[in-house]
């Protein structure tokens, strides 16, 4: 008897858009990482912003979303958010299917470089009164950051202050990091992403062509 396998069809079309809450389990760090936000004073970011001609920015809200989740996860690299946006249901969902690309998304946290290392430092002593803030991390899921006081830990008030210097060091020398980070990709990339595929094989037509005929053995995937 023939195995029956689940109908698998990457044309599926969806009589109704599907809603990004469908996409992540109720429990998942990136709804946590929304709800902090939602609740942070803003005003240091949004009072930069002047009503301009031609389009209009990517919301500040988002953005910081979209950063502090790539804090979370410990991505040091815009062109990584990037692709991020694109392939991450976590990113996806905090976007609300958004892609700034990497060159935005690079703007965003030069222009609001102090703003967005004072936010996650908020953010971390949220996830700390939550309980969310994991031994050894101030993330909720995968930063490098470490943490030695947990939220049940006494601390005087002279540690309290030079726990949260130590955090600010950290956070400062994530963001320096990325901005290292990005100017040496984009040295290397220039205006390109960094994920697009080689141009022998960038058309579906290339592609077939390239893999009927074993093209693909002469081609190398850069990443």
């Amino acid at each position: 008897m023939r195995k029956t396998f689940k109908e698998y069809n990457q044309n599926e079309q969806y009589l109704f858009p599907p809603s990004l809450h469908d996409w992540l389990p109720e429990d998942h760090p990136a709804y946590f990482i929304s709800e902090i936000v939602e609740e942070m004073d803003l005003s240091e970011i949004y009072k930069e912003y002047r009503e301009e001609p031609g389009q209009p920015p990517y919301s500040p809200l988002m953005m910081v979303k979209v950063w502090l989740y790539a804090f979370s996860q410990g991505i040091r690299s815009s062109r990584r958010v990037e692709k991020a946006l694109h392939e991450d249901i976590g990113f996806r969902v905090i976007s609300g299917n958004q892609y700034p690309d990497h060159w935005t998304i690079n703007q965003f946290r030069s222009r609001h470089h102090k703003a967005l290392g004072n936010l996650f430092l908020e953010s971390i002593k949220l996830a700390g009164r939550c309980g969310l803030v994991k031994p050894g991390h101030v993330s909720i899921d995968g930063t490098k950051v470490k943490a030695n006081a947990s939220r049940h830990s006494a601390m005087s008030y002279g540690r309290m202050v030079e726990e949260e210097n130590r955090l600010k060091g950290e956070i400062e020398s994530y963001l320096k990091e990325v901005e290292k980070i990005d100017k040496e990709e984009d040295k290397k990339h220039g205006k390109k992403s960094g994920n697009e595929l080689p141009e022998e094989i960038k058309l579906k037509s290339k592609r077939v062509k390239a893999i009927s005929g074993g093209g693909l053995k002469k081609i190398t995937l850069h990443r």
